[in-house]
């Protein structure tokens, strides 16, 4: 689906549809109008379903059939215990394995949740963020036992620290330490991996937490302003990490706004990026994103309409254009989606790419007085709102005073207050309500998992080499304490069947954890 496209440009009527509307400024900075000169002309974004519950052996079930349908990508979503780097068998995962996403403990679930998938011909995306050195080293390791080598594989972690504190909460260490092992992937990843994304900076979940679509793009942003400091003052060169970097947005229901967010978004990254850092790679000021329709609008309540949602979102992230698409199943706000309701949900975007003619024409909004008005007036909004977490020190400094979580509370008990006065139409909320007829069936991850995790890993330290796996451990305890890079001493210890928990530990005991602050 999203290989080079090759017919005749016209309406169902026949008559023939120009590249673009108006100035032929595609692909030029500062990329209003989008990053390619050809946007999905040449090539259709990658249709990438998140997906990942239970064991790795159900999970990778469903990549393929994903696959088999038209996907492109993988994206892979994570259990609570793996996103908190911890085991299986860790006390604090007790009844949480498999239940939210995929459990990977050691380098045996990475093995079968990647089985018989051609790791050099398709891209990975992981949500995975405070233990994502340790994810992604178990993938590269998975990759080179099949004969793909490091260089030649394709994908993005998300390892977006600064947004768990902010809104999602799955974060485990201070945040000096935290910034260290981002830049430590950085730098390993430009010589060892480059072909990967080694950063996927999120407004999706700032947007999830309630935030307003001008907030979003500003602490976004400004979260990737911190990123970029933080790397340059470790000694990187902007064009060494900069063409790496990659945004993940949300995409809400107001079709106008949400479109001309994501071309305000790319405008404003780089204008902040070419003043502040004259990069010469053009690549390192434009700005590519992945997005996923917003799981918060979503309702119990007649859960069919929500595939009318998705679509709105949907085809709002297109118009914006986006380079990559999540569309959400219907049954999301009762459980884990079914092979059923993800069929459709791929669906939909085959039918917006195919159908709708939209992909037929670059920047297809560009020039609504409405969408150009809209464009402006984010990117101004958005930038005043940057301006004023600089004058606090930058999107860490204002995170630890709890500015962007007290200003994302306060969007979000607005957005309910009038949504509970009728103020704001739900429909099926507050608005065309029904009696609740018979709901669609639930998808239920295997009870038994956390059992049969706990098991694997019984096994897996009876048969292991205990003291080369001490090693391993003490070593990146050390290196901890100094300034090498972590990332090649992860690799090793992986290889030696250390688990996640154990490699996360082993950290723990010089970095420490941290609690956030609420902002209240």
């Amino acid at each position: 689906m999203d290989g080079q496209r090759r017919r005749d440009w016209q309406t169902l009527g026949g008559i023939d549809v120009p590249k673009i509307a108006g100035p032929d400024e595609s692909g030029k900075p500062p990329y209003t109008r989008g990053i390619h000169s050809g946007m999905y002309r040449q090539r259709l974004w990658t249709m990438r379903q998140y997906a990942g519950f239970s064991s790795a052996e159900e999970t990778n079930e469903r990549f393929k059939l994903l696959l088999e349908r038209g996907q492109k990508g993988l994206s892979v979503a994570f259990d609570l215990p793996t996103q908190l780097g911890l085991d299986a068998d860790d006390d604090m995962s007790e009844g949480e394995v498999g239940k939210v996403g995929v459990s990977v403990t050691c380098l045996d679930d990475m093995r079968e949740l990647m089985s018989g998938i051609p790791l050099d011909k398709v891209s990975t995306s992981m949500t995975i963020n405070a233990p994502a050195m340790v994810l992604l080293a178990m993938y590269i390791v998975v990759a080179e036992e099949n004969g793909v080598s490091r260089d030649k594989i394709r994908g993005t972690i998300q390892n977006d620290i600064l947004k768990e504190y902010i809104a999602r909460g799955t974060h485990i260490f201070p945040p000096k330490e935290s910034m260290r092992l981002i830049t430590d992937i950085f730098e390993f990843c430009a010589e060892e991996v480059p072909l990967w994304n080694t950063i996927s900076i999120s407004g999706y979940h700032i947007r999830e937490a309630g935030s307003t679509a001008v907030q979003e793009v500003a602490f976004t942003l400004s979260n990737a302003l911190e990123y970029v400091k933080e790397a340059l003052e470790t000694g990187l060169d902007i064009d060494t990490f900069g063409p790496r970097l990659s945004f993940f947005f949300n995409c809400h229901n107001d079709f106008f706004e949400e479109a001309s967010k994501f071309r305000a978004a790319r405008k404003l990254w780089h204008d902040l990026i070419t003043e502040r850092y004259q990069p010469k790679n053009p690549k390192s000021a434009m700005l590519r994103f992945h997005t996923q329709v917003a799981g918060v609008s979503l309702t119990a309540q007649q859960p069919l309409n929500n595939i009318a949602r998705v679509t709105i979102q949907a085809l709002a992230a297109v118009c914006g254009g986006t380079q990559s698409l999540h569309t959400n199943s219907y049954d999301e706000a009762l459980g884990l989606p079914t092979e059923e309701s993800a069929t459709v949900a791929l669906r939909t975007q085959q039918i917006i790419a195919e159908e709708s003619g939209v992909a037929n024409i670059v920047d297809p909004l560009g020039g609504s007085y409405l969408v150009e008005m809209l464009t402006d007036e984010i990117y101004n909004l958005s930038l005043k709102k940057i301006e004023e977490i600089e004058n606090m020190g930058g999107a860490l400094k204002a995170v630890e005073a709890g500015f962007q979580q007290k200003e994302i509370h306060e969007s979000a008990w607005d957005h309910m207050q009038k949504v509970e006065s009728d103020e704001r139409k739900i429909v099926g909320v507050n608005h065309g309500i029904l009696d609740q007829g018979e709901m669609p069936p639930v998808l239920k991850p295997d009870p038994n998992l956390g059992i049969k995790q706990k098991e694997k890993l019984a096994v897996l330290r009876a048969n292991r080499d205990q003291g080369t796996v001490d090693k391993c451990l003490d070593a990146i305890y050390d290196a901890a304490k100094g300034e090498d890079n972590l990332f090649p001493l992860v690799i090793d210890a992986l290889k030696n069947d250390c688990t996640l928990g154990e490699i996360i530990g082993a950290m723990k005991k010089e970095f420490g954890t941290y609690i956030a602050p609420s902002g209240f």
